[in-house]
């Protein structure tokens, strides 16, 4: 399966365009290698995303070409994830 396409039915990504789009700007990996959108997703591949704020490590456990939204986080398992602290606005 695409990499695009996994990230969308995955629903670690809300929609394939976008997916598309990360892709190409380099801000997701496979086995830590930029990747194109095109790039073919197995079971034990590791997927990183850089959301900008946070950053996501997965590793693949299941493809399937749909899969209803609650049952999404059974075809991962979350390696590594890091949030940045929201800035502190100050106010006079």
């Amino acid at each position: 399966m695409r990499l695009d396409r996994w990230l969308k039915v995955s629903r670690l990504i809300r929609r394939r365009p976008i997916a598309t789009n990360m892709c190409w700007g380099g801000r997701v990996k496979l086995n830590d290698v930029p990747a194109k959108p095109s790039a073919q997703v197995k079971v034990g591949d590791v997927i990183e995303v850089n959301y900008g704020r946070r950053l996501l490590r997965v590793q693949v456990e299941m493809v399937q070409e749909s899969m209803p939204p609650q049952l999404a986080p059974m075809m991962y398992k979350v390696l590594y994830e890091h949030r940045e602290p929201e800035p502190l606005e100050f106010y006079d």
